[in-house]
Formats: structure tokens, C-alpha cells, sequence
């Protein structure tokens, strides 16, 4: 398939809107739309869905696809306040307030990258690199290549590739088809051998693997994770979309470690 930055863009509103149950247009709306989640079976295989109260915008305005429950709240808040104040403090304070009623905390924020085509190319790598597929996966299913790998859902690990120093991994990117059209990369370099341009090179080559498989790479990162960020633009990779999600507040705490 012959990609454009257009297309890869029309791919992402579209896995969106099955994620959040509404219509690919609604992503580039001025005002914001509010609608109902429902389970549906293409979309990301990592979401639980339905939604409590799940925020995604593409930069104009934000949809919020959400639960009966929560929908009252959800449009108050994004009424009250422009879209880019509504996924940060104070602002995010006041939509905190207003899930407490119904026992939920607001939980993951997350910027969302795709890749440029004008930017995107092969970077180099100070060690050597060699493309791996599911079956060399099984030793590497451990804490250290985490970010790559996914042991609960590593049936949905389909490429990867490893940068070595002799026989040793030092750095390895991954990818899961977590819905029909777009694979998810990740990436993990060991720390002795990180700001060496490892990830970015990782990074960029399975990028273009998987345009070459006819899908779209895309990559996610908190937005404060700086290392991360800088990596996904060194490679390629431009901010497309952001989404926050809210949580039952007892799911929040077992994730914070609350006894």
C-alpha cells in the first residue's frame, strides 16, 4: 500500500472513532461531541472497553466517548474549558472532582505519534542490527524489554529488531498488531548503551518494516517523558493525538500500589 502523511492520518481518525464509538469527521469538528462507548471487537485489543469516561483529540476539539454515568461530567468539562487546558492541571483537577461521585480518578494521559514520510528514513545504528520475528520473542519476555514486549498479549508481538554488541541484546524494538491497520512500536535499550542513537535507529527501521507490511506504525508516550518524546521525533515521528482515560478509583489504587 502507497502511503501519505494525509492517509496515515485518515487511518488514525478512523481506528479512533471505532475505539470511541463515533465517526472519523468528528476528529475534525471545531465543537466537541460527546457519545456513548461500546465494546467493539476491532478495536485496540489493549483498551477495556466500554468506557467510563475516555478523552481523545486530534488538536481542534475533543471527543469524549463515555458511559451513561459519566457523560454529564464529561461535557460539562470539556464545555467549560478550551481543549488544550483539558488535559492538564488545574483544569484536569475539576474533571477528578467530578468522576468522585461516580467512584472513578482520572488515569492515563498519553500523546500518541505517527510518522512523517518527509522525515521518516533508516538511521544508523552504532551496532549491528538483525530483524526478529515471534518465534525469537520467548527468551525476552522479561522486565528489560518491557516497553517492546507484552507477555499478556504476546500473541499480538508480530516484529521486532535488535541492535548487538557481539552476541549481546543491547537495545530492541517491538511491535503489536493492536488493531487491524496499525501496529504499536516500543522500544527498550539497555541503560549502559542509551544517548548512542540505539532507539532512534531501532526505532526508525521498524517503522519502515511495518509501512513496508502495509500498516501504520504508531508510537505512544507520556508527555513527560522527554527521553521518549525525543526519540519518536528523532526518528520520524510527529504528535498526532492525545487521549486521557478515566479509571475506577480502585483500579488507580491497585495500579499505585494502595494496600
Amino acid at each position: 500500500m502507497d502511503f501519505t502523511n494525509r492517509s496515515i492520518l485518515r487511518l488514525a481518525m478512523e481506528q479512533s472513532a471505532i475505539d470511541a464509538h463515533c465517526s472519523p469527521e468528528d476528529f475534525a469538528r471545531e465543537d466537541n461531541v460527546v457519545v456513548t462507548s461500546v465494546p467493539d471487537p476491532r478495536a485496540r485489543k489493549y483498551l477495556t472497553l466500554p468506557f467510563d469516561c475516555h478523552l481523545i483529540s486530534y488538536g481542534s476539539n475533543i471527543v469524549a466517548s463515555v458511559s451513561e454515568p459519566f457523560r454529564e461530567a464529561a461535557a460539562g468539562y470539556i464545555r467549560r474549558f478550551p481543549v488544550e487546558h483539558c488535559f492538564e492541571t488545574p483544569a484536569l483537577h475539576v474533571l477528578e472532582d467530578a468522576v468522585r461521585e461516580q467512584g472513578a480518578k482520572v488515569c492515563f494521559m498519553a500523546e500518541y505519534f505517527l510518522p512523517d514520510l518527509g522525515a521518516l528514513r533508516p538511521l544508523d545504528s552504532p551496532y549491528p542490527l538483525k530483524m526478529l520475528g515471534p518465534a525469537d520473542f520467548g527468551p525476552l519476555y522479561t522486565g528489560t524489554w518491557s516497553n517492546a514486549l507484552c507477555k499478556d498479549r504476546r500473541e499480538l508481538d508480530v516484529l521486532g529488531i535488535g541492535a548487538y554488541d557481539g552476541g549481546e541484546l543491547a537495545g530492541f524494538a517491538a511491535c503489536s498488531a493492536d488493531c487491524e491497520g496499525m501496529w504499536q512500536i516500543g522500544v527498550d535499550v539497555l541503560p549502559a548503551y542509551r544517548r548512542q542513537g540505539i532507539a532512534s535507529a531501532l526505532t526508525s527501521r521498524l517503522a519502515l518494516a511495518i509501512l513496508e507490511r502495509g500498516k501504520v506504525p504508531f508510537y505512544c508516550a507520556a508527555w513527560s517523558n522527554l527521553r521518549s518524546v525525543r526519540s519518536a521525533i528523532k526518528s520520524g515521528f510527529r504528535p498526532a493525538w492525545v487521549e486521557l482515560t478515566v479509571k475506577s478509583a480502585a483500579f488507580v489504587d491497585r495500579m499505585n500500589g494502595a494496600q
